[in-house]
């Protein structure tokens, strides 16, 4: 929800106008390290509360959390601005990697999420996924940097990549760096 109000620059309000409830997680992308908030209708909400009692939900001393998921929403524009840059970044570096390996469609890249797709049959997107994640030998010699990128295995033809309030720009052209480097080696 955050993330699409800010990449349509509208109030989340706009967006959530014609739904019966909305949940919003107040970690990921506004990095509070845990919580959520629903709202509804008065009878939804009640019960709700009922099965999260039966199902054993709750926690004591929850204000620091709520202090926590304040400052991620008073801060959620800039936070989350950057993450969308920071993943534009990374699908335009894809692009000027003009890999055989990989492509991306730039106009598809609203928010943090980067689907790229992964073109011919070695390396799969789990493959792929698996190379970006180890750190070798050659890497280090020739990058100077030991770096290990978490990506998700979409589909039979993409992966996802998806940034947060922790990866920073720097992070990011590291990212791009090390898909060069795997680029290159599996064509090799």
């Amino acid at each position: 929800l955050m993330n699409a109000a800010v990449a349509q620059d509208v109030e989340p309000a706009q967006i959530t106008q014609h739904c019966d409830s909305v949940s919003l997680c107040f970690s990921k992308g506004l990095g509070a390290p845990a919580g959520a908030v629903l709202a509804g209708r008065r009878e939804f909400l009640a019960e709700a509360w009922r099965v999260r009692k039966l199902l054993g939900g709750g926690m004591r001393q929850a204000g620091v959390l709520a202090a926590a998921a304040r400052i991620g929403l008073e801060q959620a524009e800039a936070t989350l601005r950057r993450d969308h840059d920071n993943a534009r970044r990374f699908a335009q570096g894809i692009q000027e990697l003009n890999s055989p390996l990989c492509s991306v469609s730039l106009p598809a890249v609203e928010t943090n999420i980067v689907m790229v797709g992964v073109k011919g049959g070695w390396p799969s997107p789990a493959e792929l996924c698996t190379h970006m994640q180890a750190v070798s030998e050659e890497e280090l010699a020739e990058t100077g940097h030991a770096v290990s990128v978490l990506l998700f295995p979409w589909s039979a033809h993409a992966l996802r990549a998806v940034w947060h309030c922790d990866v920073s720009a720097h992070d990011t052209e590291l990212a791009m760096n090390k898909l060069g480097f795997v680029a290159r080696k599996c064509q090799e």
